[in-house]
C-alpha cells in the first residue's frame, strides 16, 4: 500500500492565508500593505510565501511575550 504525503504549498493566495490565520480579508490586505505580511509576485498574481506565514505567527508570539 503507498502511503502519500501530504506537501504544503510553497505559496498561499490571500484567500488561503485568510483561513489560515483566522483573519478578515481586510486585515490581510492591511498586514500586507503595512509590511507585517510579505508577498511576492509571479506576473499579475500576488502570493504569500508559506516562510511569511510562520514568521508573521512567529511575530505575533514575539509581541505577545513582550508585553
Amino acid at each position: 500500500m503507498d502511503t502519500q504525503t501530504i506537501e504544503q504549498p510553497a505559496l498561499y493566495r490571500v484567500p488561503d492565508a485568510v483561513r489560515l490565520l483566522s483573519l478578515s480579508r481586510t486585515v490581510v490586505y492591511d498586514l500586507i500593505r503595512t509590511g507585517r505580511l510579505r508577498t511576492v509576485c509571479e506576473g499579475r498574481a500576488r502570493r504569500i510565501p508559506a516562510s511569511a506565514i510562520r514568521d508573521y505567527v512567529a511575530l505575533l508570539e514575539k509581541e505577545a511575550n513582550t508585553r
